[in-house]
């Protein structure tokens, strides 16, 4: 046998080599994903019969998300926070809330995005209760300057100064008096006092008397004036009146809830 036929001969047998490798090969592969196609067919058979387990897996696989997360970030996220906080967008507000709510913001120097919920809310249950809504909204202001952790030394706390341990009762439909603390609930539970007092008195102005602890005295100090006059205010400005907005001068201090001495406070809603 000559070189050449060498030659060929080699040629031929490594050609041969490599299509069993090639056919080899795509056999296997073949294979492996028919048997990868099998498991993941399975696998979701087993989830759908056992939701258990998918649950388990997707809090396994959340926990492992998150545990990354808190590694490049070096905080713990909580998308459902959100969900807690009492804000909204000014400009998604009917008009004439929309022109409380910035109002009251600069003179308060409070954000405006809490303010537009509260204004939201203050409507709606002032609606529901038959009560002018910038009333309320101004018994905030001169009880706590829209500060809803607000506390005088008695316990009237909150935005609307309510005495929590005295109205424990109505808390306790929000979940405890800790719920003091939550803005729009503090306001419901205000107002429904408000109401009350209001009812016992036979007119706003002698509602209001009671409502600051002076019911029994010859004189609330000027409370119900102040209120009054900052609902006038606010009226004005709900109906578009173009009104000066100066900052408050309690808004830059710690508020001073109740204008009588807390102690008739306590006593005029026991």
């Amino acid at each position: 046998m000559t070189a050449s036929d060498n030659l060929a001969a080699l040629g031929r047998g490594l050609k041969t080599f490599a299509g069993d490798v090639a056919e080899g090969f795509f056999e296997i592969t073949h294979n492996g994903l028919a048997l990868l196609g099998v498991v993941v067919v399975l696998a979701v058979a087993l989830l759908s019969a056992r939701p258990d387990l998918r649950q388990q897996g997707e809090e396994r696989l959340a926990d492992w998300l998150t545990a990354r997360k808190v590694a490049a970030l070096g905080i713990t996220p909580e998308l459902g926070a959100i969900d807690r906080a009492t804000a909204a967008n000014p400009k998604d507000l009917p008009r004439e809330q929309a022109n409380v709510a910035l109002w009251i913001a600069k003179k308060y120097r409070v954000a405006p995005e809490p303010l537009a919920a509260l204004v939201a809310e203050a409507y709606e249950v002032g609606r529901a209760n038959k009560l002018d809504p910038t009333l309320i909204l101004a018994i905030m202001a001169i009880e706590s300057s829209f500060n809803p952790f607000a506390q005088s030394s008695v316990g009237a706390q909150g935005l609307m100064q309510v005495m929590t341990h005295i109205h424990s009762d109505k808390y306790e439909l929000f979940g405890g008096h800790y719920a003091a603390f939550d803005p729009k609930t503090n306001l419901r539970v205000g107002v429904k006092v408000l109401q009350e007092c209001i009812d016992r008195a036979g007119s706003v102005a002698g509602g209001l008397k009671h409502y600051v602890g002076a019911a029994n005295l010859p004189s609330d100090s000027g409370y119900a004036d102040k209120v009054l006059a900052e609902h006038a205010r606010l009226h004005q400005v709900a109906k578009g009146k173009p009104l000066p907005a100066a900052p408050s001068l309690r808004a830059a201090n710690p508020p001073a809830p109740a204008a009588e001495p807390p102690a008739v406070k306590v006593a005029a809603l026991s």
